[in-house]
């Protein structure tokens, strides 16, 4: 075998390589100017979008906590109504702030204050935004619950008289008899009396 024949068979080799090389470097060319002609991912209309979880930052106060509030309660009382203040300041010692925010997407951002004044140790006034009821926070986190009539707790004569007559036993059956309980086994004590460890 002469040198030119063994020659021609490696050159189709390199040059399918080459073209692969030049084939996959004309493709990643050709997609690096996508960018400058799309205007971003909004242009797919909202179909790919990342998912965000829901942000729950500082206390939750509800309108029955904020009406249960009395001037002249004492800041341990104001706690276990309320919880611990998100901001308590040292420069302002006699002022607590309850500060919530709710972010989900899709969504405008909740956000809600009340603020607590202290003189001495007394609570003197408090201020706050229009706050939910205890129900209706409840309800606006839950965006999976359809709004309708709560279902009942408690089941009708006519109900248990069903579930009855469908559970009960055929007439041929007796009631399964509980097995006896497993003899009692000894164990050998774990120390033995007098050992030293």
């Amino acid at each position: 075998m002469s040198c030119s024949t063994s020659c021609l068979a490696v050159r189709p080799r390199r040059v399918a390589r080459a073209l692969g090389a030049l084939a996959v470097a004309s493709l990643l060319s050709a997609c690096s100017g996508w960018g400058a002609k799309l205007p971003d991912v909004s242009f797919l209309g909202g179909l790919v979008t990342p998912y965000k979880i829901d942000i729950v930052q500082g206390n939750v106060v509800t309108r029955e906590q904020a009406q249960a509030l009395q001037v002249g309660m004492s800041r341990q009382q104001v706690r276990e109504l309320l919880g611990s203040p998100l901001l308590a300041s040292v420069f302002h010692a006699d002022r607590w702030d309850y500060v919530f925010t709710f972010r989900r997407q899709g969504q405008a951002t909740q956000q809600r204050k009340l603020t607590v004044y202290f003189k001495a140790e007394a609570l003197e006034r408090f201020e706050a935004d229009e706050l939910p009821s205890e129900e209706e926070f409840v309800s606006s986190l839950d965006v999976k619950r359809k709004s309708g009539k709560a279902p009942a707790m408690q089941a009708t004569d006519e109900q248990l008289k069903t579930f009855q007559e469908r559970n009960a036993a055929p007439a041929g059956t007796q009631a399964p008899v509980p097995d006896a309980p497993p003899a009692s086994t000894s164990y050998p004590p774990l120390e033995t009396p007098g050992s030293v460890r």
